[in-house]
């Protein structure tokens, strides 16, 4: 009884506000040591005292430090609350972090899962096939399942030509052309027209880019661009893009009087 009547009203000790907060004393001695959340009062027996106030702040402490926060980062967005607009402002800044988190997580989560049905769909245990649909799929390309379907060789190829930089690139610049393609599809250009011979030669030194001249590789790029992988939408677009591109293609060539596929084929 002396002990209880020794805590004054609207106080804790540790022990309470541990146990309430799902810690242990010791995290409590090693956050007031490190400036983190100190005893609001002392009790005369020397005990640590603590308000609700300081359940807010252990509050805020913990889900900064579940967030992934080093003790020093989270020292640093301690604000006082003084004031429902401090406290206020304390909820809206770990909201931001949570949801930003939960941003991140999920997206990390959907990238796993994709590995994971590339994974599975593969027939052997290629862990450079791995790592590239990673690199891929860090790039934000939705083309990234494509890569199971290149050989090595041609792999070997792309991973010597392109780092993630020049990648992401050379990927903005495809996209860019496949959405031009549509457009001129869509406006009825002339593939022969000279925006048509212009898009044309955009496209090829694109695929000569790609390549790096290396006409061998023409055949596997065509036998990959009509995989049956394609979703009903992407074949769609894909249709209405190649409307476009093979007459333009074949304009450009004829004007340069080549046909770098027949070259290859012989």
């Amino acid at each position: 009884m002396e002990r209880c009547r020794a805590i004054p009203q609207g106080y804790m000790t540790a022990g309470t506000i541990a146990k309430k907060m799902g810690v242990t004393v010791r995290t409590l001695q090693h956050y007031d040591k490190e400036g983190l959340l100190s005893p609001s009062a002392m009790s005369e027996g020397g005990r640590r005292l603590y308000t609700d106030e300081d359940i807010i702040k252990l509050h805020q402490i913990l889900s900064l430090k579940h967030l992934g926060f080093s003790l020093d980062d989270i020292k640093d967005r301690l604000i006082p609350l003084d004031t429902p607009a401090d406290v206020a402002q304390v909820l809206s800044e770990q909201a931001a972090v949570v949801r930003e988190k939960i941003a991140s997580l999920t997206e990390s989560l959907s990238r796993i899962e994709a590995l994971k049905t590339e994974v599975l769909e593969m027939q052997s245990v290629d862990f450079k096939k791995y790592a590239d649909i990673i690199v891929n799929l860090e790039m934000k390309n939705d083309f990234y399942w494509l890569i199971k379907h290149f050989d090595s060789e041609t792999l070997d190829h792309i991973r010597s030509q392109f780092d993630k930089e020049s990648g992401i690139a050379f990927l903005q610049k495809f996209l860019h052309l496949q959405d031009e393609a549509i457009r001129f599809h869509d406006a009825g250009v002339s593939a022969e027209s000279p925006e048509g011979l212009q898009f044309a030669k955009a496209y090829w030194d694109m695929i000569l880019e790609f390549t790096n001249g290396d006409a061998a590789m023409l055949p596997k790029l065509m036998q990959i661009g009509e995989s049956d992988e394609f979703n009903q939408e992407l074949k769609q677009m894909q249709a209405k893009a190649n409307a476009f591109i093979e007459p333009a293609l074949g304009a450009y060539f004829s004007n340069l009087g080549i046909d770098p596929f027949q070259e290859e084929a012989k």
